[in-house]
């Protein structure tokens, strides 16, 4: 999953290697560290591997945090997403969750528009530079 983000970010977004290792970090910290609430992680099995994923892990115990949403390219377009998207939210919503966050950045059109057509609204943007280049990071609630 690691890899996926890297080399999918890097081929469609020109992010550098830094964004591989803020997905270890943050997958690390979850399954090492102590959570104020469930979480879970669905990977998708493609034919060469990983071929994508989403997670739910806990910002506090009423908020979940939305990550690792990405799918390679070869399967976009056929409602994968959307179902993978559907399956988190449930989860979330199951575990006693008020709200749901993500960060995002503005480049990743097609998850943006999955989010608003599941209710999130976007709450905060701003020009960072981060992954090797600049970005507009977005930030995304859903209240459940």
């Amino acid at each position: 999953m690691i890899a996926l983000h890297g080399r999918l970010y890097a081929e469609e977004y020109g992010l550098d290697h830094t964004m591989e290792g803020y997905v270890a970090s943050g997958l690390g910290e979850w399954l090492t560290r102590p959570s104020p609430g469930p979480g879970r992680l669905w990977v998708v099995d493609g034919e060469r591997g990983v071929a994508g994923a989403i997670g739910i892990t806990a910002a506090s115990e009423q908020v979940a945090r939305l990550r690792w949403f990405l799918l390679d390219a070869s399967l976009r377009g056929r409602g994968l997403g959307r179902a993978l998207l559907d399956r988190a939210l449930l989860f979330a919503r199951e575990s006693g969750y008020e709200r749901v966050v993500l960060e995002t950045f503005s480049e990743l059109a097609g998850a943006a528009a999955l989010y608003r057509a599941a209710g999130f609204e976007r709450v905060d943007a701003g020009r960072v530079t981060l992954w090797g280049r600049e970005i507009e990071r977005e930030r995304y609630e859903l209240v459940l």
